[in-house]
């Protein structure tokens, strides 16, 4: 299969695009910069120059491939309208990709969040939510999984709060960049708020499992952790680092701060089940471990 993936360098993209290549499956991705050209072709894709924002480009993409994968999202989490920026110009993303497939049956693999459901872990069954601080995120994925009745092979696979890869990456990510610049390993509330995790390597092998099979208008939860407590992920990332750990504000957090501050976990049970995806690479607290002082 010819595949566009978008986001193609990011943590999960990167690991993505390996993935599809060592499967016999070839690459289109996209690439905004010099830098992100240069590592995809490194990796064996194919690349075409332009950003999310670029709705025709993206249109062509989708046009030249037998599927496609979209993982392209925002780097600015800076404040709550960078935030709602960055959801705006992927719904737009998923839309115009959605309306180009329409009619022809090809997959299209978006990525969205785990949702989150008082008093147990959420399953494959439970809505996304609508609203909230990424709940237009939710709107663009449930509106393209629903255009399944219209030839086209929408899935999403939902991600954890953190994907990571050699201690890197996902809001555990956001927890260690928060400690080098502010000099204390925090975390918001009493710390015993779960939140779900996966390796990007393992997350990579679901979506091309999706993508390969998966039914049209399906959910799917990319969960190899079920619930690390904030509280053990921020006390790894302090003794790493040798910093204090201590409860800080969820103020401080910024835009994710109610997110980080939620007990969230989540699991993927139906997804092993029925896709037979088995996680093999290390759990976050054991990565985290790689955290360089």
């Amino acid at each position: 299969m010819h595949v566009f993936v978008t986001g193609g360098t990011g943590t999960i993209g990167s690991a993505v695009v390996a993935e599809l290549l060592g499967n016999g499956h070839t690459v289109l991705a996209l690439a905004r910069s010099d830098g992100s050209a240069q590592a995809l072709e490194s990796a064996g894709a194919k690349v075409l120059r332009g950003d999310l924002a670029d709705l025709d480009v993206l249109r062509s993409g989708a046009a030249q491939c037998d599927g496609v994968i979209s993982l392209a999202f925002g780097r600015d989490y800076s404040s709550p309208e960078a935030l709602a920026q960055a959801i705006t110009e992927e719904s737009a993303a998923l839309a115009a990709l959605g309306q180009e497939l329409i009619g022809s049956d090809r997959p299209i693999v978006m990525v969205s969040g785990t949702p989150w459901v008082p008093g147990r872990a959420s399953t494959e069954a439970d809505p996304l939510p609508t609203d909230g601080p990424v709940g237009g995120r939710g709107r663009s994925v449930t509106t393209l999984l629903d255009l399944a009745s219209r030839g086209l092979r929408s899935m999403a696979v939902r991600m954890p709060r953190t994907v990571h890869n050699e201690g890197q990456g996902g809001f555990a990510g956001l927890l260690v960049d928060a400690a080098r610049r502010t000099g204390v390993a925090g975390y918001p509330g009493d710390g015993t708020q779960r939140w779900p995790a996966v390796h990007a390597l393992d997350a990579a092998v679901l979506f091309r499992l999706v993508l390969e099979s998966a039914p049209a208008g399906t959910s799917w939860h990319a969960v190899a952790d079920e619930g690390d407590a904030v509280r053990d992920v921020a006390t790894v990332i302090g003794r790493r680092l040798g910093l204090p750990v201590e409860e800080i504000p969820q103020e401080n957090f910024g835009p994710f701060g109610p997110i980080f501050a939620m007990d969230q976990p989540a699991s993927s049970a139906h997804t092993r089940d029925a896709l037979g995806w088995r996680p093999t690479h290390s759990s976050l607290l054991e990565d985290l471990e790689n955290i360089q002082p």
